[in-house]
């Protein structure tokens, strides 16, 4: 007796529960809204990008999405994927396992994650500076309100950036692990230029501030900060070196600039709110990212 190669389905799944159909709803019709609007504005040149023409802004701004996205659902499958054999999907998915192979590398996904944080706030930043709005924007003929409450607040692009750029991706990634990687788009320009990033030392703080927690807060005898696989020779441990002392001056020189901004207030903040609340809020700020 043959099996059928896909046995017929007994029992449907039921419908969803009409709240989540109603949060569906309006969660798209939301999203289709801030694209349109975003649109929009970027073709009606009504942001403050310094590109020479709209739909140059408009390509470069999609094309910064999809790196989003596939920024945001490549480290997912790369850490998922840490368990699997790779010799299972070697075959079926080359490039998937050429990702896999380079992450998972020594210490590789740690230095991934280090860098491919870098990369993608570079990105936000830069769809801001594309996406952004003018001051006394108009768009499609909308009432000033609207603009106001949709584009002047960034409501519209945090929807773009959050739904697309990273939500969509980040879910499938934990179904499709193997397919979603399976590109050398995801290969170049995902980790190797995180990688790249993290081996330049603009980064290497954090090394810094791990080997500190690590004396600080555990008993035994604190690793070394970047490598756990072979000990680094003497000319890597002296350019290891460097680089971090590089990158400690820079944060440094960062948090002296930011606070300094802050104190003379010369910040985009809420106007009339002082100084020193500012910093505490930047602090508080600064605190909840970094749990997140």
């Amino acid at each position: 007796m043959t099996l059928p190669l896909f046995p017929p389905h007994h029992h449907q799944q039921p419908p969803p529960p009409v709240s989540n159909q109603f949060k569906y709803a309006y969660s798209t019709l939301l999203w289709l809204l801030s694209l349109i609007l975003i649109t929009a504005a970027i073709l009606q040149e009504q942001t403050v990008s310094n590109l020479p023409h709209p739909l140059l802004t408009l390509a470069v701004f999609g094309f910064l999405i999809a790196w989003l996205s596939m920024m945001e659902g490549g480290q997912g499958c790369l850490v998922g994927l840490q368990p699997i054999d790779k010799e299972s999907y070697r075959t079926s998915h080359p490039l998937t396992f050429q990702n896999t192979t380079l992450a998972h590398k020594g210490d590789n996904l740690e230095r991934f994650i280090v860098g491919r944080q870098f990369l993608v706030v570079l990105v936000v930043f830069g769809t801001n500076l594309l996406a952004g709005t003018v001051e006394d924007a108009t768009v499609l003929g909308l009432p000033s309100t609207m603009i106001q409450i949709a584009l002047d607040s960034g409501l519209a692009l945090m929807m773009i950036t959050i739904s697309t750029g990273q939500l969509m991706s980040q879910t499938n990634s934990s179904d499709c692990m193997l397919d979603l990687i399976n590109n050398r788009f995801m290969l170049v320009m995902v980790t190797h230029v995180s990688l790249a990033i993290e081996w330049s030392g603009l980064l290497h703080a954090v090394y810094a501030v791990k080997y500190i927690f690590t004396q600080c807060f555990t008993a035994d005898a604190p690793q070394q900060p970047e490598s756990t696989t072979a000990p680094r020779t003497t000319a890597q441990q002296v350019f290891f070196v460097a680089r971090t002392m590089f990158s400690v001056a820079l944060l440094a020189l960062a948090w002296a600039v930011t606070l300094a901004a802050l104190f003379q207030g010369q910040t985009d903040a809420w106007d009339g709110l002082p100084a020193w609340a500012s910093v505490v809020l930047f602090l508080g700020l600064m605190a909840v990212v970094g749990f997140l």
